[in-house]
């Protein structure tokens, strides 16, 4: 319970609260000049329609925050001891990683059916909570569509106050002092923003639920259609797709499934996801090519004094950094103008080592390795 309240100290709960509440106090402070609630049974119906989004906002992200995204139990193991073959095993956590969860090193854990991990919750969003997090979109996105209309017909109203008694024309008096001003432009750009941004997250989220395919097995899907095409195998049938009908119930009643299995498509199989995984990472592993580091890297994201090409074409991504030190062996598997992404290969070969991006310029391919003198 702790360590989910820890979740809330981190700057994206911190951001949402403070958008939920600029946002209510804003309508609040303006509905109760331009459409009071007191006045009629339409204004009461339309104050109450807003606090009741906004307090869903409130109530489903706190829900999709406290609840978390359900994790594999550590040192998991399937029943039979058989179908641990058909699966990818954890060396953090211990175990092996159930069938569409994946590890997740921001939040140290294997997620169940894990979709990605949202800084605005501080966790990810998998099985236990992608019910909560869709809801919480939801609401998010028509109660910001609901205020950013009303703010900006009594912003509307506001500045055009003098005009209206000087024409004599009855409208509602809305009064803003320069504080309220502000905040209630900022609170018009906040409405404008989570309109456009979480109403596309919204609808990329139901059109992943329709499919029953979280954003990560999107991914995998691209990569087996093109390895399938480029090795003249059968096309690849996604197993979890059961109709958008049982798609939709199979992620709002989530709590009658355990996370570890899930209901499959007639003619399929409970491993077929993961045993495309494992082949995609065989191939990966034909594919990449071994560096040895000839250079120390301290792992800085911006390395501008000692790598200053490779500072101004940094991965734009949230990936870490892998520091490195002359003799460290590299196993590469993606690759940018400046910048390589890779797995440090251990000396005792048991399990897998830190991976993450790192200067080109700060190794050379191993079998063709020049010793020459090299300076961070």
């Amino acid at each position: 319970m702790f360590g989910s309240l820890r979740r809330i100290l981190h700057w994206g709960p911190i951001c949402v609260l403070g958008i939920i509440k600029l946002v209510t106090w804003s309508m609040v402070h303006l509905i109760g000049m331009w459409w009071p609630p007191q006045g009629s049974l339409g204004g009461a119906i339309h104050a109450c329609l807003f606090l009741f989004l906004s307090g869903g906002t409130l109530y489903y992200f706190l829900q999709s925050l406290l609840e978390g995204p359900g994790y594999v139990p550590l040192g998991w193991r399937p029943a039979n001891e058989k179908d641990s073959e058909n699966l990818q095993a954890c060396t953090i956590c211990n175990g092996y990683k159930a069938p569409r969860s994946h590890h997740c090193s921001k939040c140290g854990r294997c997620i169940l059916k894990m979709d990605h991990h949202c800084p605005w919750i501080n966790c990810c969003v998998g099985h236990a909570n992608h019910a909560y997090f869709t809801h919480f979109l939801m609401f998010a996105v028509l109660g910001c569509l609901q205020a950013s209309i009303v703010l900006s017909i009594c912003m509307y109203h506001a500045l055009n106050r003098a005009w209206y008694v000087q024409s004599g024309i009855r409208a509602p008096r809305v009064l803003l002092t320069l504080p309220t001003l502000l905040l209630t432009l900022l609170a018009i750009g906040m409405c404008v923003g989570v309109v456009l941004a979480v109403g596309t997250l919204l609808f990329l989220q139901i059109r992943s639920i329709l499919r029953n395919r979280t954003t990560i097995e999107d991914w995998i899907l691209e990569k087996a259609v093109c390895r399938r095409q480029e090795a003249g195998l059968p096309a690849f049938v996604f197993p979890y797709d059961r109709g958008w009908k049982d798609n939709w119930h199979i992620v709002f009643n989530g709590h009658l499934y355990d996370g570890l299995t899930w209901p499959v498509k007639e003619g399929c199989g409970q491993y077929d996801l993961t045993l495309e995984q494992l082949a995609q990472k065989a191939d990966k592993r034909v594919r990449s090519r071994l560096y040895t580091a000839v250079a120390n890297y301290s792992g800085r994201w911006v390395p501008i004094f000692s790598r200053p090409r490779a500072a101004l074409a940094a991965p734009c991504t949230d990936e870490p950094r892998l520091p490195l030190q002359p003799g460290d062996v590299i196993r590469a598997t993606r690759q940018r103008k400046h910048w390589l992404f890779g797995e440090r290969v251990e000396e005792s070969g048991a399990g897998r080592g830190p991976r993450g991006w790192f200067p080109r310029a700060a190794a050379v391919p191993t079998d063709l390795l020049r010793l020459k003198p090299h300076h961070d």
